[in-house]
């Protein structure tokens, strides 16, 4: 069912189908905090309120012309300027695709530049996003280059991968904050664990890496086991609640969410908005293969 899933989220034709039943589009506004930025700023504002910060993403990835890809870009600085008026605690993440990746490397490269330097002057923060494998080397040599002239970009590992321990230590050894989290692409057996047993168990391999640092990092989540995995770590080694923070996605386990701000750990929340939700979309129902048979469940109710 996963694969199917993530097959299917490449297949953006599929949309028009999931458009037509009221289920399907209700799902979508579980995950996806709205097309517009004043709809995310509305997400970002109530969990703030709960003690729970946040991460802004506007959707959208493999941009086909210069045009979207500043486009986009433009749109990442209005969000960092929006942010800062109104108070929000909140910072940004970005995929390079989007940014124009496929386009041109030194094109993307001065868009993403662009904007962290514009995060910094407004005192935030830029987390490049990981995508598929094909990107991942690119990605992580983009964001060392950045990291030698800028303190506020970090990084995603993705711990189903087999390379990500060797990433982690060479971004450690520029100083990179980093957001740990399994994967959420289709990947072959060549690169990626297939088993979830192995990625768990990299997941926590990487995971004690991270926090025994000392670099501010972010342990993205949403399984107990996880997170059963870091508390005691944390508190073995001697680690102070705020010297990190648990991520999770926007519209998961918001129970979860909450217990653990109320525990005084930092929690931020992924908050992903824009037209372009469908392959998003379609990744976090492969996660949670649960999520879509309650949805058939309900197509064909009475």
């Amino acid at each position: 069912m996963r694969s199917l899933l993530l097959f299917l989220a490449k297949r953006e034709n599929f949309k028009n189908v999931i458009l037509r039943y009221k289920i399907f589009r209700d799902t979508v506004w579980r995950f996806v905090a709205g097309e517009t930025l004043q709809d995310a700023m509305r997400a970002v504002s109530e969990a703030n309120s709960q003690g729970i910060r946040a991460t802004l993403d506007l959707l959208g990835e493999n941009t086909s012309s210069r045009e979207d890809a500043r486009n986009a870009s433009r749109k990442v600085l209005d969000m960092l300027a929006t942010m800062k008026v109104e108070g929000a605690d909140c910072n940004v993440s970005v995929k390079l695709t989007q940014l124009g990746l496929d386009l041109d490397n030194e094109f993307c490269y001065s868009n993403l530049r662009e904007i962290v330097d514009h995060a910094r002057e407004l005192a935030n923060f830029v987390r490049v996003d990981m995508e598929g494998s094909a990107y991942t080397q690119r990605t992580v040599d983009m964001v060392l280059r950045l990291r030698k002239e800028f303190d506020n970009v970090g990084a995603v590992i993705q711990a189903y991968l087999y390379r990500s321990e060797t990433d982690v230590q060479t971004l450690l050894a520029a100083r990179t904050r980093i957001r740990l989290c399994k994967g959420a692409y289709l990947e072959p057996e060549s690169v990626a664990f297939k088993k979830k047993t192995d990625t768990d168990a990299n997941f926590v391999r990487l995971m004690k890496i991270l926090l025994d640092s000392g670099i501010y990092h972010g342990i993205g989540t949403h399984d107990v086991t996880m997170i059963a995995a870091t508390k005691p770590h944390a508190a073995e080694q001697g680690i102070p609640l705020s010297h990190f923070e648990f991520q999770m996605l926007y519209g998961v386990r918001r129970d979860l969410q909450l217990a653990l701000a109320r525990e005084g750990y930092n929690m931020r929340v992924y908050v992903p908005y824009g037209r372009a939700w469908y392959s998003y979309f379609m990744r976090r129902l492969a996660e949670r293969p649960a999520n879509l048979f309650f949805i058939l469940r309900n197509l064909f109710r009475g």
